[in-house]
């Protein structure tokens, strides 16, 4: 029993980050019909903000302490972040220590933007060419943001450890015991996801959004712009995957091929819950983290070797063979 109870914490593990991606690419597909490739690329671009970040905060200057040698004997050179110089040795070193939860702030306004870049001087460009366009579009700029962060940052993980306090193991339920990161990036997931949907289901705009992915022409002729409001929730959903790629940073080291590690698992997923279904997205991100985690197991992979990397899309195969328009999809988008 504990070892099913700790695969289902591994899922839910990996299906928060399928479901913020997919949420967002759920998003962008919903309200303007665009097939975003580059979607990955704006996750990544979330983990370097961490990385940016805390890089920083780490920066120092230089003094030299007569009362201290190095190994050669000459005098000790101490290097100070400047953040300890300002707030104190306390203050100083406690921001440094949970930078990558003070990246979500750092985040937020540089992924708007880049979104909303993006929206406008590319993907508008866009909205009426067939899909397959905008497929090699986006792919083509996810892989060259990709190139930049490997320009800037190298080709090796950095890694962005979690705040001290989070970096142990905490006990989830009697005799088990989980990283504490873990259980946060997930607490986190379902705190995003819940905002997202609660913008979508509780304020004006939202409900005008959602009126215009039922209906586009009719929100039109009522004098609405809903262009801009749908630029608005391009910027949003890479927003979402952006704050999905700053919190995964502590369980998985940032590199420049994240995103791409990420994106066709993602639309997977996105394909399962149902083009434009967000709730769909959501609880296909869970169920496939889920599967992928149980089909990990040593016995699962001794019994049917390579079964782990195969199960998701073994289980989009059956469940599109069965129901082409996806778990939660709207009739008339897939088929």
């Amino acid at each position: 029993m504990d070892a099913i109870l700790l695969q289902i914490l591994n899922g839910l593990d990996k299906g928060s980050a399928y479901a913020l991606i997919a949420l967002g690419l759920t998003l962008i597909f919903g309200t303007l019909g665009v097939v975003n490739f580059a979607h990955g690329a704006l996750f990544m671009i979330g983990a370097f903000c961490s990385v940016t970040l805390q890089r920083i905060l780490n920066l120092s200057f230089e003094t030299v302490d007569p009362t201290r040698t190095d190994f050669l004997g000459n005098p000790a050179v101490i290097k100070t972040p400047y953040v300890i110089d300002w707030f104190g040795e306390s203050t100083g070193a406690a921001i440094i220590d949970w930078s990558v939860p003070l990246a979500i702030l750092f985040a937020i306004p540089i992924m708007l933007v880049i979104g909303y870049v993006m929206e406008r001087g590319l993907i508008k460009h866009f909205y009426k060419r067939p899909h397959a366009d905008q497929i090699l579009v986006t792919f083509g700029l996810a892989i060259v943001l990709q190139e930049i962060i490997k320009a800037f940052y190298g080709a090796n993980p950095i890694q962005t450890p979690a705040p001290e306090a989070l970096s142990g193991v905490v006990e989830v339920l009697p005799g088990i015991l989980y990283p504490a990161w873990r259980v946060v990036y997930f607490c986190f997931s379902l705190v995003v996801i819940g905002a997202v949907f609660a913008f979508l289901q509780f304020t004006t705009f939202g409900m005008v959004v959602r009126a215009g992915m039922a209906d586009r022409e009719t929100v039109g002729l009522l004098g609405i712009d809903i262009d801009k409001r749908f630029t608005l929730m391009f910027g949003i959903a890479a927003g979402v995957a952006g704050l999905a790629g700053v919190m995964y940073g502590p369980i998985n080291a940032p590199n420049y091929h994240m995103g791409m590690d990420f994106l066709v698992l993602s639309f997977v997923v996105v394909v399962v819950g149902g083009m434009g279904s967000l709730p769909g997205a959501v609880a296909a991100g869970f169920l496939l983290g889920i599967l992928e985690s149980f089909a990990s197991m040593t016995w699962v992979i001794d019994l049917i070797p390579g079964i782990n990397q195969i199960i998701i899309y073994l289980v989009a195969i059956i469940i599109l063979l069965v129901r082409p328009r996806g778990l939660l999809g709207r009739k008339g988008v897939m088929e």
